[in-house]
């Protein structure tokens, strides 16, 4: 079975940094075990996405609703956080993404039967990701690993797992 993970913005901003919660601090352990368990296995093909902002940040939409500047292009925040970076030389690609979805990720998981999320934030990156997917192919079979997944908040990452099961994702690890 082809398969793909998707590990949405893994950054040092969602994690120790400017937008960091200790809930993404307590869930990266849980996902570099399921990466150093995949590489093992070798049958899943890894893609990293990382949210990608210019210096204009907070003159853009999302700056001016989220005015926490975070994620700018090859600042130290930017950066994917160190526990997962020896992953990435693995990974099929690395995408940067200057909006919540990624416009480039349908093209690259279209050969996949199922294609699994993981990473930050649940209730904003992730499930916009997971709904574009389904939006792009109703048929793929698309699963969020709950247990390596955090919202901005506890509440926010529930939420955000019952749309996507309400949109038919598979919720795993929950």
């Amino acid at each position: 079975m082809a398969k793909a993970l998707i590990i949405i913005d893994m950054q040092k901003d969602f994690v120790t940094g400017a937008l960091g919660t200790k809930e993404a601090r307590e869930m990266l352990p849980r996902l570099v075990e399921k990466l150093e368990a995949i590489i093992e296995e070798g049958a899943v093909d890894l893609i990293f996405t990382q949210d990608t902002h210019t210096d204009n940040y907070l003159d853009t939409q999302e700056g001016r609703n989220l005015p926490v500047t975070h994620c700018i292009k090859k600042s130290d925040g930017w950066q994917i956080v160190p526990e997962l970076q020896k992953f990435t030389a693995r990974a099929k690609a690395v995408i940067e993404k200057k909006a919540f979805g990624s416009t480039r990720l349908p093209s690259l998981i279209k050969p996949y039967e199922v294609v699994e999320f993981a990473g930050v934030c649940t209730d904003v990156c992730v499930i916009s990701n997971a709904l574009l997917i389904k939006a792009f192919y109703p048929e793929q079979r698309v699963q969020i690993d709950a247990a390596c997944c955090a919202g901005t908040t506890p509440e926010a990452h529930q939420k955000a797992l019952d749309v996507m099961k309400s949109c038919q994702c598979k919720i795993i690890n929950e």
